[in-house]
């Protein structure tokens, strides 16, 4: 048994439609654009957070919860670049802008998709762009806040 290594194993595509989240199509993913390159090596932010609920009663000596609603609160953070193709991120996410951020995980980011991948697809829209303020040594960066517009698909299969 090994490891797996994630340096060069993801990839995040932005897709303007998708017509069903659960089974995004091949055709789909190849029509929206992949911003893998364009992602800081630490800049795929999604945490997961889950609510908890009290169910514990006027008897209880112990407080015990139940899982409550869930929710994620998507941040990428982006390198800015010197011509059109490379500033891609920060000319699309604009704020209000919808669509899906589509994550792939485990491939290698090369691989082309394909049927029976497991896919993450998270119905965003853009908040306002945050610029990240100029270092010694670093690139330009800009990161892009993702509310969520409805329930994702963690677990989405691509389909033919």
């Amino acid at each position: 048994m090994s490891d797996v290594i994630n340096d060069g194993k993801t990839r995040v595509a932005w897709v303007t439609s998708i017509a069903d989240i659960s089974a995004p199509t091949v055709a789909e993913l190849n029509a929206g654009d992949d911003f893998t390159e364009r992602i800081t090596p630490d800049g795929l932010n999604i945490p997961a957070e889950t609510a908890n609920v009290d169910n514990s009663s006027l008897a209880s000596t112990f407080t015990t919860n139940r899982v409550g609603r869930r929710g994620f609160s998507p941040e990428v953070t982006f390198k800015r670049g010197d011509n059109p193709t490379d500033d891609l991120p920060w000319t699309t996410l604009t704020y209000q802008t919808v669509g899906y951020l589509v994550v792939r995980r485990i491939l290698p980011y090369t691989t082309a998709w394909a049927a029976d991948q497991d896919v993450e697809v998270y119905p965003v829209e853009a908040g306002e762009r945050n610029t990240i303020p100029p270092a010694p040594n670093e690139v330009a960066k800009f990161t892009s806040m993702l509310m969520l517009r409805e329930e994702p698909d963690t677990s989405a299969v691509v389909a033919a």
